[in-house]
């Protein structure tokens, strides 16, 4: 049943990203960023509630009276990464147009990235370090002040389940260039839509939204740690059966 589930969904997915991605393209001749945002969060619903539908996977949702209040309040967003669903997940939860930060690569993929490429987000070539940060901060800069929430996977992959991978600082390195507050999740994704996985199964999948923590005087390496220790401690929280042991 699984196995048939999956092949449902993933056919939702391919029938609808072409025509979502000649649309998402033909829009922005004449749409504005935050029009073409919503439009893309709209699709993005679409394969959460597929997911729920057709592979009966819920979510929970914890923390969200920790999210800053206000229209440009500034906020990082820095996301325990175990599969696909927390990358289409987070802009269906959010009350803020959210600019995620990722490799440039992916705008070459059919429809979906060609959709990526024309919104305003942050793509980077890693191979190129030292510029591809400064690119973050010259673009998070720009972004926070409208209101836009950076969102970035510190661990730069995804990661198995009951595993952590190596937190990398330049969510908190821009934290404190930007002076905005860092907001760690955590995200059980990995109990129902494994990394590399095709198949999928039911279950419920947490997210916990942890509080606001300052960015102002703090050394990047030191806040990256504190917000790796909190989603570490509050992935163990939630899915206890995949930290058994270690």
């Amino acid at each position: 049943m699984s196995l048939i589930r999956s092949i449902l969904h993933a056919l939702l997915m391919l029938v609808t990203v072409i025509p979502w991605g000649i649309w998402m393209v033909t829009a922005s001749l004449w749409a504005s960023g935050e029009s073409m945002y919503w439009k893309a969060a709209r699709w993005l619903g679409w394969q959460i509630e597929g997911a729920r539908v057709l592979l009966g996977i819920e979510v929970r949702v914890s923390g969200m009276e920790h999210l800053p209040q206000g229209k440009t309040s500034p906020a990082i967003l820095l996301v325990k990464h175990q599969s696909t669903l927390e990358t289409f997940l987070m802009p269906t939860l959010m009350p803020h147009p959210l600019a995620y930060v990722f490799k440039k690569e992916l705008i070459y993929v059919p429809f979906f990235g060609w959709a990526m490429g024309r919104m305003d987000m942050i793509h980077i070539d890693r191979s190129q370090r030292a510029q591809a940060f400064a690119k973050v901060v010259e673009q998070g800069k720009r972004l926070l002040a409208q209101g836009i929430w950076v969102i970035m996977f510190p661990e730069g992959t995804r990661i198995p389940r009951g595993q952590k991978g190596t937190y990398k600082n330049g969510g908190t390195r821009l934290a404190v260039e930007t002076g905005a507050p860092v907001i760690p999740v955590a995200v059980t994704s990995a109990k129902c839509w494994p990394r590399k996985a095709f198949i999928k199964t039911p279950g419920v999948v947490d997210v916990s939204i942890g509080q606001p923590i300052p960015s102002v005087g703090r050394e990047p390496d030191e806040l990256m740690r504190e917000v790796e220790a909190w989603i570490e401690s509050e992935m163990r929280r939630l899915d206890p059966e995949a930290y058994e042991g270690r």
